[in-house]
């Protein structure tokens, strides 16, 4: 059997390949320079990223928590997608039968022309805006507004001087507190402030959107599952392999530490493993569905192949 790094026998898999599920996470987006806010960088002016992202946060501090969101927002905007978005977007557009899962947040995904229909943003979007009161229904889908209000100003880049550090970059720099009241409100109840449209922890997840990625799997067998930026640790994200594997799917995990001796002992046999960059792999794996491809103004060449 191929070793579990070999681009010719993927490239056959693939060939081999209708039905195919990708689940991607931060490390998708890594090459277009955003953070991830995970292990040890995972922190925020010297706060845990994961301790912001909470209802019990938001309730505590809504102003803290939204220059959080607002500076996540701004970087988002000012970051483009990379290969690897323009390569599995690709991939929708050549083939039907191909279904993204992503646990990110960023839009970039979207932005590189992923086919609506064939995406699934499991935790929401940073661009989503909806109201905090539970009663209350009201969402804003894709709003791109930077600053969303002027309160959260110091989340995005001073205009005049694009120079000037970001006061949210230096957290010596003490910001003001924000009233609440200068912060977004529900225009619909009048009462709600509005938070960001991303799934918290200890919230759960969009149960029709995963009824419905259930349904797609067991419509019929899975030929390929390919796993790009994420170690899949958490559930329901980490369900999904198994399902695959079960529904008869081969798995191929694209992260920079999938060959690690670590993490060698979870690829099974006949599945792959190419531990490098998204960016830098997948738009070779991809290359005999999507053909050659350029991103950003630059053509794909052969280097790739020959490493």
């Amino acid at each position: 059997m191929a070793p579990h790094n070999d681009v010719a026998a993927f490239h056959e898999t693939l060939a081999s390949s209708k039905r195919i599920l990708a689940l991607c996470g931060a490390g998708l987006s890594a090459s277009s320079g955003l953070p991830t806010f995970r292990g040890a960088g995972g922190l925020w002016r010297n706060h845990d990223a994961t301790d912001l992202a909470t209802m019990k946060a938001f309730r505590r501090d809504p102003g803290l928590v939204w220059l959080f969101y607002a500076y996540r927002r701004h970087m988002a905007l000012s970051a483009k997608p990379n290969k690897a978005h323009y390569a599995l977007a690709a991939l929708a557009e050549k083939n039907p039968d191909f279904l993204c899962l992503t646990q990110n947040v960023d839009g970039l995904s979207p932005r590189a022309g992923h086919k609506e229909d064939q995406i699934r943003l499991l935790h929401g979007s940073l661009f989503d805006v909806k109201c905090a009161n539970p009663q209350c229904t009201y969402i804003h889908h894709n709003n791109t507004q930077d600053p969303l209000c002027p309160a959260l100003a110091p989340a995005s880049e001073d205009l005049a001087d694009p120079t000037k550090t970001l006061p949210l970059l230096d957290p010596t720099k003490k910001l003001p507190a924000i009233d609440e009241a200068d912060l977004p409100h529900c225009p619909s109840c009048k009462t709600g402030l509005l938070r960001p449209g991303v799934v918290w922890f200890g919230e759960a997840l969009d149960e029709a959107m995963l009824d419905g990625v259930d349904a797609w799997i067991e419509q019929g067998k899975v030929d390929l599952m390919i796993v790009v930026g994420t170690s899949a640790q958490v559930w329901p994200a980490a369900g999904y392999i198994l399902k695959a594997h079960a529904a008869g799917a081969r798995v191929c995990t694209v992260n920079p530490e999938a060959e690690d001796e670590g993490q060698m002992g979870k690829v099974k046999k006949g599945d792959f493993a190419f531990g490098r960059d998204a960016a830098e792999v997948l738009p070779l794996l991809l290359e005999p569905v999507i053909g050659k491809m350029r991103a950003d103004g630059r053509t794909y060449t052969e280097d790739w192949k020959a490493e």
